[in-house]
């Protein structure tokens, strides 16, 4: 009997062999959004589904459902779209649309009224959400203990600077030294470095007047701690803005990783993070206030 080997583009039990390259994910440098979507696809705290996460216009994230839905069956206020990566409310004039995850969480209170679609899909997402907890992966959320009066806590609230940069002041998510760098590194994992560089030219500490729009109620405060990049040249106030480190801050060709934090600072939303005196100063300061 005469042996018929396989052919090359073939295994030896005679499946299919693919031998096609696989591609890393690139992003254009003149993106608006610099995110990965492979590195922004997560599941949902409260019922563990399936969400995206996406720029929006004023750079604050928003998580979408991964589907989309008819433009008819969504209700004009529920309609979001996606241009260049970034996520835009209401619709863009086609047939197709997306869904805030928060409007869809079956574990969340209803914010408006659904559409026989929308519903559906909500009673689709609550049945995984069960099937994923009887199954044992995963596990809801506890319920949050209740807030104890303010006098009667004696734990150091986290220190959330202001930083002010490009002629805006913006609310920190951590301490300086702890803001991370957002780029995808080579290993394709978040960059571990801090934006803050000793070696790079740094900010300084100063008190500037709590309400810095025109027209604004000045509030009782008075004066508040900043940590000031007007003076920087600015390539650097971009680099913080990016929330980048040094290394990466003129590669345009790494990716963003991870969704930057920055919060615009409003005086009147964000009056519990107003610091009157200068973090070495502060008679009040707890450990790990300083830069």
């Amino acid at each position: 009997m005469c042996p018929h080997p396989p052919p090359t583009a073939r295994r030896w039990d005679g499946s299919p062999l693919d031998q096609r390259r696989h591609r890393s994910l690139r992003v254009s440098a003149t993106s608006p959004s610099r995110l990965l979507r492979t590195g922004q696809t997560n599941g949902c705290r409260m019922c563990g589904n399936r969400i995206e996460w996406y720029q929006r216009d004023n750079h604050r994230p928003i998580s979408l459902h991964p589907t989309e839905f008819a433009a008819t069956d969504v209700p004009a206020s529920c309609r979001w779209h996606l241009s260049c990566g970034i996520a835009h409310r209401h619709g863009d004039g086609s047939a197709w649309c997306r869904i805030p995850h928060a409007v869809l969480c079956p574990r969340r209170t209803l914010t408006a009224r659904l559409t026989p679609c929308m519903a559906e899909a909500r009673r689709q997402l609550a049945v995984r959400t069960r099937t994923l907890i009887d199954t044992g992966l995963f596990t809801p959320p506890a319920p949050t203990p209740p807030r104890t009066r303010p006098e009667a806590s004696t734990a150091c609230p986290t220190i959330r600077p202001v930083v002010q940069f490009l002629y805006t002041r913006y609310l920190a998510a951590h301490p300086l030294r702890a803001i991370q760098c957002v780029a995808q590194t080579r290993a394709r994992h978040r960059c571990p470095r801090p934006v803050l560089d000793t070696a790079a030219p740094t900010g300084t500490w100063t008190l500037l007047p709590a309400s810095s729009r025109t027209g604004q109620q000045a509030l009782p405060a008075g004066l508040m701690a900043v940590y000031d990049l007007a003076h920087l040249p600015y390539a650097e106030q971009l680099r913080w803005r990016a929330q980048r480190c040094t290394a990466h801050a003129g590669a345009p060709g790494a990716a963003d990783l991870a969704l930057t934090q920055w919060q615009v600072f409003d005086p009147l939303i964000h009056h519990s993070h107003i610091r009157p005196h200068l973090p070495h100063t502060d008679p009040n300061s707890c450990r790990g206030a300083k830069p």
